[in-house]
């Protein structure tokens, strides 16, 4: 008799990256010369990178994970049942064997709401999305009217979570309450600031949830036209949602007449312009519009003249795709989560030197010493952790003294840090201080548009600052210019890039000071 079996091997950039594609053909190829049938399902990852690629297995007792997999490891996983209805014992007997899934300590301490699907479902399985709840949000949206769905998004306190934290329900009153013929919903998913990966892994493993959420932002503000802006370099992210908004459309979720509504909308993907400056919403309609991607001034607000001058929203990944668990389950359940004004929940990604890097979504309020040490386990070197980057390239650099600050917009303001897209990464006792500060700058100088004197020439003055510490001239002057510099940045600078670039080079001269008095070890110095 022919056995079925139903695996799971995500499908996902950070999984195949590492081998999954080898093992899912190994693992197929295996099979058939057992005369068993394997159901293989491609899901998206469930965010624990070092057990990446990690295989799960369907059985009795639920799923089953084993992880870190490689083709070698096949035959010996067979053999210790991974294919037929082993005993718990023997599968345990196997070193790969992590056990149930949902029992893993690092998934299991998450509140997980946005990323709720990931690692699940099949991404582009519309019958896998609407059996864990997908477009309840959408059917309910669509008796409700436009300012009662803005009112939902209001009660729920979300912020946006592209890092700059403005109360998505205001940005889009502002839209419903401009008249034009035609308004805009963009997603901005060029997602470039290091160490964060959140929203490439969500349009991955539930683009059905960006989708779903952009629709319902479309019926709020009166929008008929959606486009999300992607990155150029996440080819399976744009694979992925093209697969999935075809769906959609075929299935009437999408397009004329929503599940015969009477209502539109339409959705493409456009993608980037490979340009870290783009993630800046002026400078990305101006992308979108075939210009080349360079910051507006404000006033106009992009929620009254934003693409092609009409009425536009800009959100991120992570907000438009939590608008579907705020409509399917209200306003007042989202905001039951978090702290002070950071309601909700965040995905936090931990990166850099961590033994346990990977994707956490929990509420607001836990403390980055919680993140580093609970959830990534401490260095993976095994030396002191002494510096963490919050917050992207453009963020502050902080010392142990501020671990104990709580992961909520304000509280890390208050101290001169940035919660941003809730990227961490961490940096063990061997890291130079002084070349983390030159190279904000010079990250500056590579992605700035340009467009004002402050971001464009400060940079580069900036890295050659620095440079001249490095090489021991006149020290103490170059440290003084070097702080004159970077207020002249903050103060000066037309959009954020220049504005928060001097934030890691200032949190660096405070709390790292003695990188900058010692001879620098790097043999390019003053080159």
């Amino acid at each position: 008799m022919t056995t079925i079996v139903k695996v799971f091997i995500p499908r996902d950039s950070a999984a195949l990256s590492v081998g999954a594609e080898r093992v899912s053909k190994k693992l197929t190829q295996l099979a058939a010369e057992q005369d068993t049938v394997v159901d293989l399902v491609r899901n998206g990852s469930r965010g624990l990178f070092w057990l990446e690629p990690m295989v799960e297995v369907d059985t009795p007792e639920g799923r089953v994970a084993y992880g870190p997999v490689a083709p070698k490891d096949l035959p010996s996983l067979i053999e210790a049942g991974l294919l037929n209805n082993a005993s718990p014992s023997d599968r345990q007997a196997h070193p790969l064997y992590l056990g149930l899934t949902e029992e893993i300590e690092y998934l299991k301490k998450q509140q997980r709401l946005t990323f709720a699907r990931a690692g699940i479902i099949d991404p582009v399985s519309l019958t896998d999305y609407k059996s864990t709840h997908g477009y309840d949000g959408l059917v309910r949206a669509l008796d409700m009217s436009s300012q009662a769905l803005v009112d939902e998004v209001k009660d729920s306190g979300l912020r946006g979570r592209g890092g700059a934290a403005f109360p998505t329900g205001i940005k889009w009153q502002t839209v419903l309450n401009t008249p034009a013929a035609q308004k805009y919903i963009i997603c901005n998913a060029d997602e470039g600031d290091s160490g964060t990966f959140a929203d490439r892994l969500q349009m991955e493993a539930d683009p059905f949830a960006l989708i779903e959420g952009m629709t319902i932002a479309g019926l709020a503000v009166e929008a008929t036209q959606g486009y999300i802006y992607l990155r150029e370099e996440y080819p399976h992210a744009k694979d992925i949602l093209n697969e999935a908004i075809q769906v959609a459309e075929q299935n009437g979720y999408l397009g004329e007449n929503i599940l015969d509504s009477g209502k539109t909308f339409h959705l493409e993907v456009r993608i980037g312009a490979k340009a870290y400056i783009c993630g800046e919403e002026t400078a990305l309609m101006e992308s979108l519009e075939g210009k080349r991607g360079m910051v507006r001034p404000k006033p106009p607000l992009p929620a009254i003249e934003g693409l092609f001058g009409q009425p536009t929203v800009v959100n991120n990944v992570l907000s438009l795709s939590t608008i579907a668990i705020i409509l399917a389950k209200g306003g007042k359940f989202y905001q039951e989560f978090g702290m002070g004004r950071s309601r909700g929940t965040m995905p936090f990604q931990l990166a850099g030197n961590l033994k346990y890097p990977g994707l956490v979504e929990t509420a607001f309020g836990i403390t980055m010493k919680e993140l580093l040490f609970d959830f990534g386990g401490g260095t993976r070197s095994g030396r002191p952790m002494r510096s963490v980057q919050s917050g992207g390239p453009l963020g502050a650099y902080l010392p142990e003294s501020q671990w104990h600050l709580e992961m909520d917009y304000e509280a890390l303001s208050a101290e001169g840090a940035v919660l941003g897209h809730g990227g961490l990464v961490a940096f063990d006792d061997t890291v130079d201080m002084l070349e983390q500060a030159r190279f904000s700058l010079e990250f500056c100088v590579e992605e700035s548009c340009g467009k004002c004197t402050p971001c464009r020439i400060g940079s580069t003055r900036g890295v050659e600052v620095i440079d001249r510490i490095r090489a021991d001239e006149n020290r103490d002057d170059n440290l003084e210019l070097l702080e004159d510099l970077c207020d002249t940045m903050v103060s000066g600078s037309l959009c954020a890039m220049g504005g928060m670039t001097p934030f890691p080079v200032q949190s660096a001269l405070e709390h790292f000071g003695e990188d900058f008095q010692k001879p620098s070890n790097n043999q390019e110095a003053g080159q």
